[in-house]
Parts: C-alpha cells; structure tokens; sequence
C-alpha cells in the first residue's frame, strides 16, 4: 500500500468495546488508514494494570496517529477529532483516551566541502624564523593557503554535514568501499561561518520563525503606509507601531540568521525592512503615491486566499488530483469562459437598450471579458481559504463533533457568492454610467471590453420619410453616440433624449468626429432628387 502524507505524529491510546469483531473491524480501519499499531492490551491489564478497571469487552490500542495540519497546543486534540471521526464512519465504540504528539523535527546540520591540506606552508621547526622578512613570507604563504581554500580550490568533491569537528572527523573516517581519506583533509562551509555561540535549529521551527518574520514586516510596512496617510498625533502612534515591529522582527531575524554575529542579523533585517518600506512608499523610481491601505489589505488577503486553498488541495494525492481534481477544474473553467464571454456584454447592452448582437464584440474580447467575470467570482474563493486555514491550525469550530461551524461555513460562502454576484453586476453598470456621463459632458467616450463607442455624424442617404430607425427619430445636425455596424444595423445613443436609436446600415453614413460639441453640416436637401 502507498504510504500517505501527513504532517503530525500522535501516539494515542485508543480504547475500543464492543468485543473481538469490533477490534478486528478497529485494526482493519487503523491499517485503511496507514496508522501503525505499536501495541495493544486488554484493559485493565499490561500497562493499565492499576490504572483502569478491567473490562473483558474493551481493549486498548497504542496507535501512531498520522494527519495533516500544524503543530501547536492543539495538535493532541486534533488527533483525538481523528479518533472520532473513524468512530462515527466506522460505527464503533472508540474513545481517544490519550494523546502524546511526536517530536520528530529535523536538526539543521551545517553542509561542509572537504579539501586537500597539501597546499598549506609546512610547519616552521624551531627555532622559528626571527627576521622580519621570513615572518612577512610566511604570513603571506598562510593567507594565500586561505583565501585559495575558502574559493574552493582545493576542494575533493565530498560533502559532510554536522558541527565543525564532527565534519573534520567524518571527513577524515575510512568507509568500506571508499577511498581511504586519511588524515590529509580539512572542512570548510559551504555557506556563512562556523560560530561557537550558534543554536542548532530546527527545520520545522525555522519555517515557523520565517512565517512570524514575515508577517511581522508586513505589519511595519501597513503601520507605515497608514502613518504615511495620517497627519498630526496618529502619524507618531502608527510610526512608534511600526517601529515596534521592526524590533520584533528584529529579535526573531537574530535567532534565524545568528551565523553572522549579533549584530549581522539586524543589519539583514533593517535592510530587508528598508526595501519593502521604500517599496510600499513609493521611494523608488520617483514615484510619490505609493501603495495605500487598502491595497495593503487586498495583498494580505490574496496571499491568505492563495494559502488557504494550497493548504486545502495538498491534502490530496497527485493521483486524486490528476485524475478527479484538474479534469472537473479544468471543465468548469473553461464551460464559465465559454458561457459567461458575453455576460458582461450582455448587462452593458442591456443598460443602453441593446443587445449583444448589437455591439459585435469580438471573439477575443468576449474572453478577456469572462477572465475579469471570473476574477470578480474568485473573491468567493475566500472562504474555503479561510477554513483550510482554519482545519490546518486545529481551529474548534473545524472539529467533527462542531456542527454549527459547516452550517457558519456554508452561509459565509452563499454571502460571499452572492457579494460576488453583485460586484459582476456592478462593474457593467458603472460602465454605463461612465458613458452616459462623458456623453453628457460631449467628452470622449470609455471603452468596454473591446466595446468602442465614438462620437459620429450620421449622414442619411435616403430621404426621412424612407429612412428605417427605431427607438426616436434620427437629427442629422448633431452628433450621436455610435457603437458601429453589426448584422447590417447601426446602433446609436442618443444622449438628449437618454435611448438607443438604430437603423439600417445600408440608408446611412458615418462620419466619426472628434467630441460631441461638433455640428454636424448635413441636409436633406443634398440628396439627389428621387432618393
């Protein structure tokens, strides 16, 4: 059987009653599971002798419970959710009656590059040179050994990790069916310097730190922007914030980055701080706006969002989601594109008294449209991130035995569907507006998705009384708001009156002006005699 990915290890003692076909079914659902058993006992006996009372119909089960999500003060209760969770699938009596969470995080050792020692000046025999010559010639053979050495030009090729002396002794140690090393090598880091005070870390641990880190400059940098924004006592009270993150930041950096001195870390971290601030500020390049607030708000919450599904579609195999997974998604994305292309069109004509035949958009435009459709629609992807954040930190509204928080998650989702919804509504109708406002203002005129309206002069080449229009009566004196030719009609917007006018194409002439305080210069009485 493949194992499965999982990130906690709980061993948990597990009790199930019911008698021997119920600890049959329990050992096979722990086995479905890929959680090893270590040990099992009848109550009351072995290691819970004197501890429980004993009782012929329950046993008690050492498991190794594997599950993802973080590790925190909640990670044993976790496990314990996972215990009720195959009791009630598997309908039996079981009860998590301990759970000890593993520590199983990896040490990070230090990488060293083995070297050949040949090059270095052989030691002086007494009596030791005294002329100052001989001293200077010395010295300088010593820093050249040096500096060749830490290029790597003497480097053999074998790697070792661990501590400075585990690494020169490993190096040095003859492995069957290797080389003999012997004692002519030395180690040199790969990266950075070997320092006594330094604290092995973790690399779980380290992760955690980056994670904290980060989140605490991306405070500094909101506390800035918002300082940036405010003037007069709140300017100082969201500096000193910001600056008290960056002390924060500061502190977490030196427990990080400790290979390089006390005071290495903190100039890394005043240095990364510095570019993000210059950057949200604006600083660079000569741009004086910079981000706002807001923006900062919408970053975080895209990140969140990003993580939130990433910590939800990694609990699945690569098989699961090559095989189910990216076919549906791919399925429904592409049947959205294909079905919402004129949905915006659709509610753009509708708000000027068109339809989308009307407009002639094209193909691609139609597209780039439900690409914005469906960004607008991704908003509702929030809270599923949201709660795969929230199953990944063991929240307790995420527990099987919390109903109300999938009834809470499903009524969040419809909300923000719904606000979703709405905002697609939206983005067409403020497009309108814009239109019908610089119609007003005689002004140029904004596009839409490949949807060019432009002031033109309508010129007809048949007299009035033959002349087709529909939806007002066409005034060849001044211009209109046309959206062009498709299917033979000509759709125009007639901002005086606030209604579409169309006509046929072949019993008029365009004319495209520059803004729509032009008078157009056309007479009937210019037509040819028996038009």
């Amino acid at each position: 059987m493949q194992d499965r990915r999982y990130d906690q290890r709980v061993l948990v003692l597990v009790e199930v009653r019911g008698g021997q076909r119920d600890w049959d079914e329990a050992e096979r659902a722990f086995g479905e599971r890929d959680w090893p058993v270590v040990t099992s006992f009848a109550r009351g006996e072995e290691p819970s002798l004197g501890v429980l009372r004993e009782d012929p119909s329950a046993r008690l089960y050492s498991v190794e419970v594997r599950f993802f999500g973080a590790r925190n003060r909640r990670t044993g209760r976790a496990a314990a959710w996972q215990v009720e969770r195959l009791a009630r699938v598997k309908r039996l009596e079981m009860y998590a009656r301990r759970c000890e969470p593993m520590d199983r995080d990896r040490e990070q050792l230090t990488v060293w590059w083995a070297h050949g020692v040949a090059h270095r000046p052989p030691r002086v025999p007494e009596p030791r040179p005294s002329t100052p010559m001989a001293k200077l010639r010395r010295a300088a053979a010593v820093a050249r050994a040096r500096f060749t050495e830490r290029r790597g030009h003497h480097d053999t090729g074998m790697v070792v990790t661990g501590t400075a002396s585990e690494a020169r002794r490993i190096s040095r140690m003859d492995l069957p069916g290797g080389s003999a090393a012997g004692p002519a090598t030395d180690v040199r880091p790969s990266s950075g310097r070997e320092r006594g005070h330094i604290v092995p870390r973790r690399e779980e641990d380290f992760h955690r730190r980056a994670y904290r880190l980060v989140a605490w400059l991306f405070a500094m940098t909101f506390c800035a922007v918002v300082a940036r924004q405010q003037d007069g006592v709140r300017t100082w009270v969201w500096g000193c914030a910001a600056i008290l993150c960056l002390l924060v930041a500061a502190r977490l950096a030196h427990g990080m980055f400790a290979s390089g001195g006390r005071g290495g870390s903190l100039v890394l971290c005043a240095a990364v701080a510095a570019y993000i601030l210059a950057s949200a500020l604006g600083a660079d390049m000569g741009d004086s706006r910079g981000w706002t607030p807001l923006q900062m708000l919408a970053v975080l919450a895209v990140a969140a969002t990003a993580g939130g599904i990433w910590l939800l579609v990694r609990r699945w195999t690569w098989s699961e989601w090559i095989t189910c997974a990216a076919p549906l998604a791919f399925a429904a994305v592409a049947s959205l594109v294909v079905s919402s292309g004129s949905v915006l069109h659709a509610m753009y004509a509708d708000g000027l008294d068109l339809t989308p035949e009307d407009l002639d958009v094209p193909a691609i435009w139609q597209a780039t449209s439900a690409v914005k459709l469906l960004s607008l629609l991704s908003f509702a992807l929030f809270v599923p991130a949201l709660w795969g954040i929230a199953k990944h930190v063991h929240a307790p509204f995420v527990s099987p035995a919390e109903r109300l928080g999938g009834v809470l998650y499903a009524v969040a989702q419809l909300v923000v569907v719904v606000v979703c919804l709405l905002g697609a509504l939206e983005s067409a109708g403020d497009a309108v507006k814009h239109l019908r406002a610089a119609a007003a203002r005689k002004a140029e005129l904004p596009s839409y998705f490949g949807v060019e309206p432009e002031w033109t002069c309508v010129e007809p080449t048949v007299p009035a009384a033959k002349l087709g229009t529909r939806g007002g009566v066409l005034r060849p004196e001044r211009p209109y708001v046309s959206f062009g030719e498709a299917g033979g009609t000509v759709s125009l917007w007639d901002e005086a009156a606030g209604k579409s006018v169309q006509m046929p194409a072949e019993q008029v002439r365009l004319v495209p002006v520059a803004d729509g305080t032009v008078r157009c210069t056309f007479s009937y009485a210019s037509l040819p005699k028996g038009d």
